[in-house]
């Protein structure tokens, strides 16, 4: 109620904090904000999305960039989201991802991601429209073991795997 600055909780659509869930843990803090629509939790440490717990079904974007987070474990119960922003994370399996049937927004800038073949999870997020990849390895060669290709097209490979994409960088994905 302090950080939110209202007595009832429920008139709560939007928060901002900075958590360490090294020490303590979020709980299903969820619960008393039933009509959070937005968080923002850019610079926290968060261990894992699990922290996060299981009742944000309501929410539709999520800031989590600079957070130390390696995996997407328990973001399917954040299931309404429209807008997901994990720049400047560890991340490199995106298989958790296919289960956001509502995502529209995606920012993956300076993450781990080194193998082309984790996009295709993202072809299954039928309403994906704007992608952030760059700094990730797979912009520079198609996987870890691969030699950097002078041929290889980052751009083209993520079009051919996510058709419907309109965005890929900030630049219409169509120019490859």
């Amino acid at each position: 109620k302090i950080l939110a600055g209202v007595d009832d909780l429920q008139q709560v659509k939007a928060l901002e904090m900075r958590v360490d869930t090294r020490e303590i843990s979020l709980g299903n803090f969820g619960v008393h904000l039933p009509n959070l629509k937005e968080l923002k939790l850019n610079n926290s440490l968060l261990v894992s999305v699990r922290d996060l717990g299981t009742s944000l079904s309501r929410l539709r974007v999520l800031w989590m960039a600079r957070c130390g987070l390696s995996d997407l474990d328990g973001i399917s119960s954040c299931s309404s989201l429209k807008e997901l922003y994990i720049a400047y994370n560890n991340i490199s399996d995106l298989s958790q991802l296919t289960w956001l049937d509502h995502l529209e927004v995606l920012d993956l800038e300076g993450n781990n991601v080194e193998d082309i073949n984790q996009v295709q999870y993202l072809r299954l997020c039928c309403k994906l429209s704007h992608l952030t990849m760059e700094g990730n390895l797979i912009c520079l060669k198609p996987n870890a073991e691969s030699a950097e290709d002078p041929d290889y097209n980052y751009r083209a490979e993520v079009k051919k795997l996510i058709p419907h994409l309109k965005y890929l960088d900030g630049i219409p994905a169509s120019q490859t």
